[in-house]
């Protein structure tokens, strides 16, 4: 046997070698225990003038997870698929940037185990999106642009408060003003400090456990017992009332009264079920002694003619009936109640019934943000939900799940200009929409022209109305395939009332045409319209006129071809302001013409409003509304009417311990 002198030289490289092999090999640990986050309530807010956004960047941070719920988010800032996120969902991690206006891309990598620390840095350079896990590139992404410039706050632990909340523990939060490289990965994962002078934050561990905000989780007596399982009562139906934009002249507001089962946005607020005989229903409620507002749950039964005592659901703390929620019920016969925000300032709450077909108890699903929700649960597809998110202007937005537990992201339909508001309706597995616009430079009252689109695969894809794909979503154009009517060269102002098909599946939009925002004559004529697609072309005919741009009126197409309108069409007490008489009318070919059937209310005290049409109506529970003073804070009232022009008012005050009321008949 030969033995060989390797020499000293060799022997110390291999020696130097193995310790560096060895160092490699040692755990790596963060440089402290981490912040610790409770999945629920807690996180931190980094102030909008401690952190300013750069166009290319890099995030890190160490990441110990205590449980695998989703979706749980590291660091975020900006709305659900907008600027950047880091975040756990679907069994990744995903670096998800917004390269450009309404779109986003990700790259992604592998979930962590549990207890365990991980380490993870994103980064962006206007090109392509990597993430890195424990100093080594897991997944990219092209993503050419730049992130849209926004104010949107920086979130530690959570999308939002109270929303997506990490369950686990974060140490060394970093953000960089430039994409770091791998090298700089590898560095940053073993202890070093690339790149130093392009770091914009650093959090600890320690620091962050400082900052770590407690939010009130839905706090309120009300909220106390929806996390005990069951939802309260109340001793009445009374409605908030809300005024918007005040005036200097003699109607006071731009729009204002008994708002309970306002905006027409919100679809839908009322659901009929044939299997139980029941129309179950939401509306904006109050308390006796104060105009806050309550999210309110009631169901009228069909065989007995009585009202269920509403229940309080939530106490939104706040008097803005744009807050007001809508309702859906899956395939289970679970009852979800979709409570929205308005704009970014409060959260919004999705609920679910404990058992099907029951409005005793709830209990939290989400917390999170969205605005006009129009939750639509289509038996092909699960829920589809059409909502607007405020990012630059009202956008549109479509937000998908087959059973309300997972959601995809949501996807941009519509994003012209300052943004959209919607409304839509579903024919057997398609869901429509129509929408008008927000020219830019003309303020959020300016709102013109009519847009219809189409999806018949669950809001996958969307078309239009004769079937040409809508390839580049979000729409971003304003003449584009969907415009089917132009009025902004007619300086013609749009608000969107309603949406239906006939037999035929065609879709029918109603809609009010007039001069201008403010409240008055000087805005006339104010035009109910209709829109008809007769499979070639839009056939559109004036319906009847209004007196206030906020006028409303539900749209049905029955069966034996009959048109029929429900809507505040006559002059009410507050002449000029929202609402007013409520009437019928009908017309027998197809729009063209109209007759005035009934005046479902007379010689009221108050001004009747936004009377709604519940999904699968029932001839027994046809339309849904509240009334209230137009001019000044007033009580409201809540009524319904029948197909053949009866009308009920539920009672605005119960009393002994009855749970199920007889409605009195005023018509």
């Amino acid at each position: 046997m030969k033995y060989f002198n390797i020499g000293k030289p060799l022997l110390l490289a291999l020696t130097i070698c193995a310790t560096l092999s060895s160092f490699a090999a040692a755990p790596v640990r963060p440089p402290g225990p981490g912040a610790s986050f409770n999945g629920l309530t807690q996180s931190v807010t980094v102030k909008k003038d401690q952190f300013q956004q750069p166009k290319m960047f890099s995030v890190a941070a160490w990441v110990r997870l205590n449980g695998h719920d989703e979706p749980q988010v590291f660091i975020n800032r900006g709305e659900r698929g907008h600027l950047f996120t880091l975040y756990l969902y679907e069994g990744r991690v995903r670096m998800l940037v917004e390269y450009a206006e309404g779109r986003y891309a990700y790259a992604f990598a592998p979930r962590p185990g549990l207890e365990t620390w991980t380490h993870y840095l994103g980064t962006y350079d206007g090109e392509t999106i990597q993430l890195y896990v424990n100093g080594e590139l897991a997944g990219t992404a092209k993503a050419k642009g730049a992130i849209p410039t926004r104010n949107d706050p920086l979130i530690i632990g959570a999308r939002a408060p109270t929303e997506n909340v990490l369950i686990g523990r974060m140490e060394d939060v970093r953000i960089y003003s430039a994409a770091l490289s791998a090298d700089d990965a590898r560095q940053l994962f073993t202890g070093g400090n690339p790149f130093s002078n392009s770091l914009v934050l650093r959090l600890t561990g320690q620091e962050l456990e400082k900052q770590i905000v407690e939010s009130e989780f839905l706090g309120g007596e009300t909220m106390q017992a929806v996390a005990r399982g069951t939802l309260p009562t109340t001793d009445g139906f009374r409605g908030i009332w809300y005024a918007n934009q005040r005036s200097s002249d003699e109607y006071v507001y731009k729009y204002s009264g008994g708002l309970g089962t306002y905006p027409q946005q919100h679809h839908p607020i009322a659901i009929h079920v044939p299997e139980v005989q029941k129309t179950f229903f939401t509306y904006g409620g109050t308390r006796k002694d104060r105009n806050r507002l309550l999210h309110m749950v009631s169901v009228y039964d069909h065989q007995t003619g009585k009202v269920a005592r509403p229940r309080i659901l939530l106490d939104k703390q706040t008097t803005d009936a744009h807050d007001n929620p809508t309702i859906s019920i899956d395939g289970e016969g679970y009852i979800w109640i979709f409570s929205n925000a308005h704009g970014t300032g409060r959260p919004a709450y999705i609920h679910r019934s404990d058992k099907p077909y029951s409005i005793d108890s709830f209990h939290l699903k989400l917390t999170t943000n969205f605005s006009y929700s129009q939750p639509w649960h289509l038996k092909e597809h699960g829920f589809v939900f059409l909502h607007t998110r405020y990012a630059s202007g009202r956008m549109l937005h479509v937000w998908r799940s087959e059973d309300g537990d997972k959601w995809n992201e949501p996807t941009g339909l519509a994003s012209i200009a300052q943004g959209h508001y919607q409304i839509s309706w579903p024919y057997r597995s398609r869901l429509g929409t129509a929408f008008n616009y927000h020219p830019k430079g003309k303020g959020l009252n300016h709102r013109t022209n009519l847009y219809y689109t189409q999806s018949e695969d669950g809001g996958k894809t969307w078309t239009t109305v004769d079937g040409q794909p809508l390839k580049d979503l979000p729409l971003t154009e304003v003449n584009n395939p969907a415009l089917i009517a132009e009025y902004e060269s007619k300086d013609l102002v749009i608000y969107m009332k309603d949406l239906t098909y006939t037999e035929e599946g065609h879709p029918v939009i109603l809609y009010m045409t007039t001069g201008g925002w403010q409240s008055g004559p000087e805005n006339d004529p104010r035009i109910f319209t209709t829109a008809r697609w007769t499979g070639k072309k839009w056939d559109i005919h004036e319906v009847t006129r209004g007196d206030n741009n906020y006028d409303f009126a539900s749209l049905y197409i029955e069966a034996d071809g009959l048109w029929r309108l429900i809507g505040s069409t006559e002059p009410g007490p507050q002449r000029y302001n929202t609402g007013g008489e409520i009437a019928m009318w009908t017309s027998r070919d197809q729009g063209r013409s109209w007759s005035l059937l009934h005046k479902l209310t007379q010689d009221s005290e108050y001004n009747h409003t936004y009377p709604r049409r519940p999904l699968n109506a029932h001839p027994g529970f046809y339309a849904f509304w509240a009334d209230g003073h137009g001019r000044e804070q007033s009580s409201s009232r809540f009524y319904f009417a029948t197909r053949e022009g009866s009308v009920f008012r539920l009672p605005e005050t119960i009393t002994g311990d009855a749970q199920w009321i007889e409605p009195e008949r005023i018509r």
